[in-house]
Formats: C-alpha cells, structure tokens, sequence
C-alpha cells in the first residue's frame, strides 16, 4: 500500500506541480550559472547510492562540504528562498516516482557521513529513505544550528545521532497512517 501511495501521490504532484517546476527552474539559472537541479550522491534502503534530485540552491564549485551551514557563502539569493520554503526538495518527487525514496522515510545521508554510522545506526538503511519524517519535522531548522568552527562536528557527534535515533524508533512501529500523520504534519508545517 505504501508504494501505491507514493507512485499515486508522486505522479500526481509532479503533475500538478509542473508549471511551478518550470518557474523555480528558470529562477535558478537566472540567478546563477549552472543546471537547475543539482544531483547529489545519497546512500538508499540496502546501502545503495542513488542520485537525490533538487532545486540548486549554491553556487556550482568542486568541492565543499556535504551539509550546509548557517550563513553557507555557497547558497544563492534565490537558493536562501528555496531553502527557508523547502522548494528545493520539490525534485525528489523524481526520485519517489523511480523507487529511490518514499514520500515518508528517513532522510538519505551522504556517503561520507553514512561510513561513520555505528552498527545500530547502520539499520537505517534497512527503510526507503523518506522526503520526510519525524527527526526532519523536528530538525527542519537544522541548517541554523550549524554554526562557528566546529559545525561539521556538531553534526557528527550530536545531530546526527539525534536524527538516526528518532527515525528508528518510528520505524519500529510504522504503519501507513502514522505516515499519513507525518504527511499532514509535514504540510501543516510548510504553510506556517
């Protein structure tokens, strides 16, 4: 049922929302050079890579850390819009049509990052991961958190953890209508 839902939701939001697709699109070339969508490795359900689909919110540069910052030089004027309205995460609709993701799930994490995850930390990749769920409900201003020169560390050590944690007690119990809860709980908060 739960992959009928995300073909069904996935399919009829990218749809729906094409015509906003092609704005947001044509706002990001304008404000910088490079493509509109930026495609960034992600680890999926089984430890497999994938190719995350999103609006481009930085400037393109080789290189650069994997999470963003608080006050990251690297986001565009129109990338802080995208990423204060979550507009950029709209793309992976793409990835929830191709069955890399799930509409709810845990949210996928750079190869780089999933290398330092513990064993217990490591049955996270056992689920789809999720356009949502509850750790990225809780931690939606995550990038604010990210500051001074210790950032990276405080990911690693503190909000990581924290994020892998919640999403494995929810997947313990899930059902689909605790993910149809996450879904509103998810639209509630983008139209705050």
């Amino acid at each position: 049922m739960r992959r009928l839902l995300d073909l069904a939701v996935s399919a009829a939001g990218l749809l729906f929302l094409s015509p906003l697709f092609a704005i947001l699109a044509i706002a990001v070339k304008v404000s910088s050079p490079g493509p509109a969508f930026h495609r960034g490795e992600r680890i999926g359900r089984g430890g497999k890579p994938f190719r995350l689909y999103k609006f481009r919110s930085m400037r393109v540069a080789e290189g650069g850390a994997a999470i963003t910052r608080a006050g990251d030089p690297r986001v565009t004027a129109v990338g802080r819009f995208l990423r204060r309205t979550k507009l950029d995460e709209l793309p992976q609709l793409i990835n929830v049509l191709t069955g890399d993701m799930s509409l709810v799930g845990p949210r996928p994490e750079a190869p780089r990052y999933v290398e330092m995850y513990d064993e217990e930390q490591r049955r996270i990749l056992a689920a789809r991961p999720g356009i949502t769920s509850p750790a990225s409900l809780l931690y939606r201003s995550e990038e604010e958190q990210l500051v001074g020169p210790e950032w990276e560390r405080l990911y690693v050590e503190t909000i990581m953890p924290a994020k892998l944690r919640i999403d494995l007690e929810y997947l313990e119990d899930r059902t689909l209508v605790s993910d149809l809860r996450v879904i509103a709980r998810t639209i509630a908060a983008l139209l705050r």
